[in-house]
């Protein structure tokens, strides 16, 4: 259990940092989307209305409505399932005596076999995800400019 608590904290630590990073390059376009906005609009241009409608396809809105998140998060994971489930099947293969007898060496191997496994195929499910979402905004874009 000690072994896996340390890359959790890294983890988290990680995701935090990388989430901090992302709410301030995130304001900054943001802001410069303002900006060119601000830029092509004429007084001129609202007329008597309050509100100028935007069309679906202006850089403003969201390129791809559909949020991949669940997507990313469910094959994360699979993929740390099938690495669990992977360093399982190695450790009971390979490793002499790994139901009976327990000493040091065995057990850092044990947890090298776990993490390295899980990192593989979590890092694999988040490929995956990446490469299925790529494909589906491919889809809409190409839908979208037809």
């Amino acid at each position: 259990m000690g072994y896996i608590t340390g890359w959790i904290v890294v983890g988290i630590i990680t995701l935090g940092i990388y989430k901090l990073f992302e709410l301030f390059v995130g304001k900054k376009e943001r802001l410069t989307m303002i900006e060119k906005l601000g830029d092509k609009l004429d007084p001129s241009m609202l007329g008597n209305r309050l509100s100028l409608p935007l069309p679906v396809g202006t850089p403003f809105m969201s390129s791809s409505p559909i949020s991949f998140s669940a997507l990313k998060f469910g094959c994360l994971l699979l993929g740390m399932g099938l690495g669990l489930l992977t360093g399982y099947i190695i450790c009971a293969t390979t490793v002499p005596d790994y139901f009976t007898e327990r000493n040091w060496r065995m057990s850092e191997l044990t947890s090298l076999i776990y993490g390295a496994n899980v990192l593989l195929f979590g890092g694999l499910g988040l490929v995956v995800a990446f490469i299925v979402e790529l494909k589906i905004s491919q889809k809409n874009r190409k839908d979208h400019t037809r």
